[in-house]
């Protein structure tokens, strides 16, 4: 086995290190210890529930406070965890914590993983992002808990405020509240609305944005191109999504939820306002920002910011026949050419699964 593993490419194996935590997550889900009483789970329907929650996408097909017992939730937190941060983060930090060395091969797949340069200051950068991510997910539940403790004993408003800032964190979209409410009985709550949000963002933009932002003490014009594409693209998708989905539903939700609905809908799955009661025109826009999703290196998926840049960049190119670039540097034909890649597998991928919806859910 080990033989074997040594002969895949990092890629590979990154691959099967989720597939693994998948089913063994999905496992773990079906034990009796992992149900309320009463509850009954399908294997299809857990397997799903793993899915969804290490791709942090936080689709569900079974609520999770109303199915899953205490212990059934500490499972589905660590998966949603592990599928933050990644299977190779994850296992380079439990080398590091039990005192041994990562060989050449580790650190080329933290490197893959993460999407870093080079190999070099790896160990540096998984001890920061573990550090980076405690210091988040226990400042937002410590927020949080000022929310909760005034609707729960204090047992219960500590474990709902520690998950759902790591759910939050790490963009999944999970919650234990039961119902299948998600966060709408709290769409008036401004902290804990902006906590969110902000657990969203810093999870959304990228642990190696998080470390300059830190590094260079705010201070813009000495941040990498990287850094300067990721925020200013963040904050343009967010301040135009809120304006777009305020100005399509109007009436029907808040400049709050409006907001929240812009940051939550590039990956996170939370949702303060129904989306079932959003016209067309918003579902439109949520689709966008949806497809667009976070940035490289981050807890959240989609195509990423930098690649919707850069694909923005080749449009303007073609129409003013300038040389493409940004903040006065070029992007080189290798990015293009990765951006392009991107962009046709996944229009490729969503044509594929909606024809296949189509075909198994006509009455949708």
């Amino acid at each position: 086995m080990i033989a074997f593993l040594k002969r895949q490419p990092p890629v590979r194996i990154i691959a099967m290190g989720f597939a693994l935590v998948i089913l063994l997550g999905s496992g773990l889900l079906m034990l009796p210890c992992s149900l309320r009483d009463g509850a009954t789970l399908h294997y299809i329907d857990a397997l799903y529930t793993s899915t969804s929650a290490v791709c942090v996408t936080g689709l569900i097909a079974a609520d999770a406070g109303d199915t899953f017992s205490l212990f059934g939730q500490i499972v589905l937190l660590l998966l949603i965890q592990v599928g933050g941060l990644g299977v190779t983060a994850i296992g380079a930090g439990v080398i590091l914590l039990m005192g041994r060395k990562m060989n050449l091969r580790g650190r080329n797949l933290v490197q893959e993983a993460s999407n870093l340069e080079s190999g070099r200051g790896v160990v540096r950068f998984v001890r920061s992002v573990f550090l980076t991510t405690l210091i988040i997910e226990l400042c937002g539940a410590v927020l949080s808990f000022i929310t909760f403790i005034q609707h729960y004993p204090a047992p219960r408003a500590v474990w709902l405020s520690l998950f759902h800032s790591v759910a939050a964190f790490n963009n999944s979209g999970f919650d234990v509240f039961g119902g299948g409410q998600s966060l709408i009985p709290y769409q008036h709550d401004v902290l804990l609305n902006l906590t969110t949000c902000a657990l969203i963002f810093f999870g959304g933009i990228g642990f190696l944005v998080i470390r300059e932002m830190v590094a260079k003490r705010w201070h813009w014009k000495r941040y990498s191109m990287h850094a300067r594409v990721v925020l200013s693209v963040s904050a343009v998708l967010t301040v135009g999504g809120t304006l777009l989905i305020k100005l399509a539903e109007r009436g029907n939700i808040t400049w709050l939820g409006a907001f929240f609905a812009s940051v939550t809908a590039r990956t996170a799955g939370f949702s303060t306002f129904s989306f079932a009661d959003f016209s067309n025109a918003g579902l439109l826009v949520m689709m966008v920002l949806m497809y667009i999703g976070a940035s490289s290196g981050s807890t959240g998926g989609g195509i990423k910011t930098s690649t919707f840049f850069v694909l923005i960049q080749q449009v303007r190119s073609l129409f003013t026949k300038k040389q493409i670039g940004a903040f006065r540097r070029s992007i080189s034909a290798e990015t293009l050419s990765k951006s392009s890649i991107i962009v046709l597998l996944s229009l490729l991928l969503v044509c594929i699964g909606t024809f296949l919806l189509c075909i198994l859910e006509p009455e949708c």
